[in-house]
């Protein structure tokens, strides 16, 4: 079909189509116009485009049009216009879900006296906890004189910026769903919201969610339980993870991911990009979801492409099942287990998993200054994000294929975890 009639029929198709509305749908679209070539295109068939997605790459970008518009056709005859590589739905995900519940805050929580911990102090109950003692960090960190190095990202709702066991290491990150500099959660509290950054000297362990128990006052409890704050410190228990493994990695927080849980595949594109280009070393994700994305596999190719090794866990639904990124080539799949060296029952298990770690009752970091305890796949996949950390701090130039290959050196367990349970200390015993 000669171009002046397609883009006709475009014309036709939006306009006989239009209905009173203000709502808009979102799509990702990937172009070798450019900025300007795709704005032009879009003033000829009503979409707008929003943002760019990728950086310096300038190909992809985030585009709106109007919710009366076919979301099906519209990929369709986008697809067909000249300039255009590929374009899909702009998905919005949670990171929240899953059958991962804590039922009582483990003994380590309750375990408060201070002790050194690189350059800050700690809990005992969280520096000596036992999902620490059989990954074998301690062995790890002194036998091979290693504690991290270099930026590891973490794509989620941020951190609490001013937690004085995290502050020291954290970069400042980016906002993604408020597109501004800095990577607080803070800031997703009401204005005006008292917040102490110095531990509650009164506190008892209090439930959060399903999956986190705080050692936070019931006032800050209250304020955070519920639906609006469903995934509130999820970002700062993932970094305390990370801390514990790498305590002297720095740690790039990138905000994709709302309080409630909620956040759209592009801010989580625009986060990979965003990390690659600044120069992270290693990605984490503790999310999952169900539905593919082609994007999402260009990113993680982008992010090995530039020797950035990329985490994600396996997901909570208690299930052999394909979940994203966790399943794409190039990314270590992450399982969780019990102290006792079993899958936890929540875990989603099969070929996607490369590794398993320890996922139940993690005792980390929480907003306010504090500490919590928590279980999910989330809280494994940074043992491993951190383990790389480790590695590459040993030998810099592993790159993203060897690190995978040091952390496949783990104890063997069922075939449905993959290379078994991460070892610290053989991975890194396994380099040259």
């Amino acid at each position: 079909m000669p171009k002046r009639h397609l883009w006709l029929l475009l014309a036709f198709f939006f306009f006989a189509t239009a209905q009173s509305s203000v709502a808009e749908q979102r799509f990702i679209v990937r172009t070798n116009l450019g900025l300007q070539g795709l704005q032009d295109l879009c003033l000829f068939h009503t979409c707008t485009v929003v943002r760019n997605l990728d950086g310096t790459v300038n190909q992809l970008f985030l585009v709106t049009v109007p919710d009366f518009i076919d979301s099906t056709l519209f990929l369709i005859t986008t697809r067909l216009l000249p300039g255009i590589i590929d374009a899909e739905v702009d998905q919005l995900l949670s990171i929240t879900g899953g059958l991962a519940t804590i039922a009582n805050a483990p003994a380590e929580l309750l375990e408060t006296t201070p002790v050194p911990y690189y350059g800050a102090m700690v809990w005992s109950g969280y520096a000596n906890q036992p999902a620490a003692q059989i990954v074998r960090v301690s062995d790890a960190q002194t036998h091979f004189g290693v504690t991290g190095t270099g930026i590891i990202a973490d794509i989620d709702t941020c951190v609490d910026p001013n937690h004085p066991v995290l502050h020291p290491v954290l970069l400042p990150g980016y906002d993604f769903t408020r597109n501004q500099p800095g990577g607080s959660e803070m800031n997703d509290l009401p204005a005006g919201t008292p917040v102490t950054e110095a531990p509650c000297p009164n506190c008892t362990p209090g439930r959060v969610n399903q999956y986190s128990i705080a050692m936070v006052d019931q006032y800050s409890i209250a304020m955070v339980d519920g639906q609006l704050y469903a995934a509130f410190g999820h970002g700062t228990m993932v970094a305390g993870v990370l801390h514990l493994v790498a305590p002297t990695s720095s740690i790039l927080p990138l905000k994709a991911f709302r309080p409630d849980g909620t956040g759209y595949l592009s801010d989580i594109l625009r986060a990979f990009y965003y990390a690659v280009q600044n120069h992270a070393n290693v990605i984490n994700m503790s999310f999952d979801f169900t539905s593919p994305s082609q994007e999402l596999v260009s990113a993680i190719s982008y992010a090995y492409q530039n020797s950035v090794t990329c985490v994600a866990s396996a997901g909570n639904n208690g299930m052999q099942m394909v979940t994203y990124p966790a399943s794409i080539t190039n990314v270590m799949g992450v399982a969780s287990t019990s102290d006792l060296d079993t899958r936890s029952t929540f875990s989603n298990y099969g070929p996607e998993v490369w590794v398993a770690a320890p996922g139940e009752n993690i005792v980390t970091t929480y907003p306010f200054g504090s500490y919590s305890a928590a279980s999910g796949t989330s809280f494994s996949a940074p043992f491993v994000s951190g383990g790389v950390a480790l590695l590459l701090a040993h030998s810099p130039g592993i790159g993203q294929n060897g690190t995978s290959q040091a952390i496949a050196h783990a104890k063997p367990l069922t075939s449905d975890l993959g290379n078994g349970r991460l070892d610290l200390y053989q991975a890194l015993g396994s380099l040259p």
